[in-house]
Parts: structure tokens; C-alpha cells; sequence
């Protein structure tokens, strides 16, 4: 196998950004945007309608030039004007405006992560998630600056706070989301939870060569394609990976490995660079060393907050952390609703619903995540059936280091 080369991935790096456009959310936490030339309106999604730049005495917008006036309150609140009009919660003429909250936005506006997405099969919007959100993460997870914190691996990591949710709804990562799988309806294929790389000791069992769920390709029991999705031809998009870069994503640090650009392939990683399949044997890494780690695959460099996006047909592999700092992530498999989730996420968002930190999200952002959370038949919700899973289970199953 090709898999001595040491450490010799191409590395793609993304700069903390100096310069970042401003999303204003309305009371309810919709985003306050112009549409048909001059019309202000409270919009549900983060499109290039949304996007405003903070100038002297108010906010201008990106794409109409259209400019308002800002009266600060506390907290951050501001009231805005058009013209002589007070901006009311609904985006209409009012005479005692709302008040709106400005705040963290992108670097570029959508439509142009939008066009890197569909050209390459991966965009990276850097430092996307505010740094509050940042922070909580690092917090809950003990990593950063909370590094000297020990995990609280007992308790469902949604009910700790409000910062995941927030993650999943970043708004503008779920535009693209919809716009690149082609349906408003998406959801996630699993629960959001931490995933926390500590420094490697060169035996540990690893992860080899893989393409994301739902396609499975190289570790779904055949070699190269054998999975859960045959590969099929046409334009069609059965998932998205969402990685959150929580801690600074690096090559030393253990940022994730990909093959830029294979999704365009429709098929699995070769044998030779050591599959998902071949590295799920325990103890295959410390007889054999690690999958392919050489200049055709690729390593994406990103500072905390970012958001990485790409086409699940990727194919890519957890990367090696050989620095003292432990690393955190978020990784999250986004589907179109009418793909069967991974797991089970219903059990999660009820005990999320009962904690105290769901009280913390507004409006737009409960809304957002109850429609990633919840998977429905018609208008049922549908969970799992443990009775149904004890009386089908096969007599023995294989373990598997994966």
C-alpha cells in the first residue's frame, strides 16, 4: 500500500478574514433584507438579499446600495430607519421601529461560496460562527482555552448548550446546504455531538479512506464503491458533510484529509490508499502504518468558527493530531429529507427540548433546528422501535473498530 510518505498532503489554508459583512436579525430572529430593488422585508434564509456592510451612522446593503440609519439602544439592539420610516419587526414602514439585532456575518456573500461549491465540491466559509458561539464550544468541550476541563461525556452534549444548536442553524451554511442538494427539506443524519482528537501515539487504530453517509464508499463491505448508494449517474446530491472547525484546523493539529474534487469520480477510494474497510481491523494501523498521507490528497487549513462544506462522495479520512493540543470538531452528515437517517435523532431533541438551554434559541433558530432534528412520515414524527430492533436482531454481530 502507498502509505509511507510522511505527512506530505497538499495543504489548503484559509486566513481569519479582515473584513466581514453583517447579517441584522429581526425580533423573532429572521434576517432583515431588501428584495425588488428597494423593498425591505424579514427574510428566512441568508442569501445575497441579506447581507449588509456597517458604515458611519448605520448599515448599507451589499447588493441595492440602499442605506439605513441605526439609533443604538442597549445590548446591542439597535432601531433602524429608512429614510423617515421607522424599519418595523415585519421589515414594513412603522411609526416605533423594532428592535433589530445586527451581527457576525460572512466574509463573501453567499452567492459567491455558492459558486465555488458547485464548481470544486467544497467551499470553506471561514470563521463563519460568532465568536460567543466559539467560545461556548470550546467550553463544553474543553479544548482551547477551557483545555484544563475535563469532557462531560455522561450527558447529551445538545443539553449543555445552547451554542450546538446554534452551529446547526448557522444560516448561512443551511442556504447553501439547500441550494447545493437542490430541496429546502434537509436534515441531519445524526445528532451533532464533539469529536475531540488528542494527540496521536503512533499505534492507535485510525481511520482509513471513505466517503460520507449515506453513500458509504469504503467501508460498506466491498471494495471501491461498496456502500450503501450505488453510484448513479446525473447531477443528483444524496449528502453533504458539514465539518465545524471548533478548535483551529491544521496539518499537524489533525484537520481532516480529503481528495479535493473526487465526488466528480462517483466512486470509492482506491485499495491502495487504505480504506474505511481495511482500517476498521484493530490493530491494522500499528502492523501496516497509516492510510496514504502523500501530495494527492489534500489537507484544508482553517482558523476556529469556520464551517467546511463538501459533497459527501468525497472521499477524505480523519487526520492525524501529532501536536499536545486535543482538537474539536463538529461533524455533521446534512441529507435531503427524503434520505433515511444515519441515526436516531429523536431521542436527542426531546431531552434537548426538556433542558434549559432551549429556551435560549429564538424563534427562527427553534424553528430552523426542529426541522433538521425531526424526521416525519407525512406529518408524524417517526423514531426508532426498540421492541422491533430486539426481535429482528441477528444472533451474532461482527465488531468492527470503525
Amino acid at each position: 500500500m502507498a502509505h509511507r510518505e510522511p505527512f506530505a498532503e497538499t495543504v489548503t489554508r484559509f486566513e481569519p478574514p479582515t473584513h466581514r459583512h453583517v447579517l441584522i436579525r429581526s425580533p423573532a430572529g429572521g434576517f432583515l433584507g431588501i428584495t425588488d430593488g428597494d423593498s425591505v422585508a424579514v427574510l428566512d434564509h441568508a442569501d445575497d438579499k441579506a447581507v449588509w456592510d456597517e458604515v458611519e451612522g448605520g448599515f448599507r446593503h451589499v447588493v441595492s446600495g440602499a442605506d439605513l440609519t441605526a439609533e443604538p439602544g442597549g445590548n446591542g439592539f439597535c432601531r433602524l430607519r429608512l429614510g423617515d420610516a421607522f424599519v418595523g419587526a415585519d421589515g414594513s414602514p412603522a411609526d416605533e421601529g423594532a428592535w433589530f439585532t445586527p451581527g457576525h456575518g460572512p466574509e463573501k456573500l453567499p452567492s459567491e461560496y455558492l459558486r465555488a461549491f458547485r464548481d470544486n465540491g467544497w467551499v470553506c466559509l471561514t470563521g463563519i460562527l460568532a465568536p460567543e458561539v466559539v467560545d461556548e464550544l470550546h467550553r463544553v468541550s474543553c479544548t482551547g482555552p477551557y483545555a484544563n476541563g475535563e469532557y462531560d461525556r455522561s450527558r447529551q452534549p445538545l443539553c449543555q448548550t445552547s451554542a450546538l444548536a446554534r452551529q446547526a442553524v448557522e444560516p448561512v451554511s443551511l442556504w447553501l446546504l439547500r441550494e447545493y442538494m437542490g430541496t429546502n427539506n434537509i436534515r441531519l443524519g445524526h445528532t451533532p455531538s464533539f469529536a475531540i482528537l488528542g494527540k496521536d501515539d503512533g499505534e492507535r487504530d485510525v481511520q482509513g479512506w471513505h466517503s460520507d453517509f449515506p453513500y458509504l464508499w469504503g467501508i460498506g463491505g466491498r471494495a471501491n464503491g461498496g456502500g450503501r448508494i450505488p453510484a448513479l449517474p446525473g447531477d443528483i446530491v444524496l449528502g453533504v458533510q458539514r465539518n465545524v472547525c471548533v478548535s483551529e484546523f491544521t496539518k499537524g493539529g489533525g484537520a481532516t484529509a480529503f481528495k479535493l474534487g473526487s465526488h466528480a469520480l462517483n466512486s470509492g477510494p482506491p485499495e491502495d490508499w487504505g480504506t474505511g474497510n481495511t482500517y476498521a481491523q484493530r490493530g491494522y494501523r500499528k502492523e501496516h502504518g497509516l492510510p496514504y498521507n502523500g501530495p494527492d490528497a489534500d489537507i484544508v487549513e482553517a482558523p476556529a468558527g469556520s464551517i467546511i462544506l463538501y459533497d459527501s462522495r468525497t472521499w477524505h479520512r480523519a487526520g492525524v493530531n501529532r501536536t499536545d493540543v486535543r482538537r474539536a470538531a463538529i461533524l455533521q452528515a446534512m441529507i435531503p429529507s427524503y434520505v433515511m437517517p444515519f441515526f436516531d435523532t429523536s431521542g436527542a431533541y426531546k431531552e434537548f427540548l426538556a433542558s434549559p438551554v432551549a429556551d435560549q434559541l429564538d424563534e427562527h433558530e427553534r424553528g430552523e433546528f426542529e426541522e433538521l432534528m425531526v424526521h416525519k412520515v407525512g406529518r408524524m414524527a417517526i423514531t426508532t422501535d426498540r421492541e422491533l430492533t430486539e426481535l429482528t436482531k441477528p444472533a451474532s454481530q461482527p465488531g468492527s473498530a470503525y
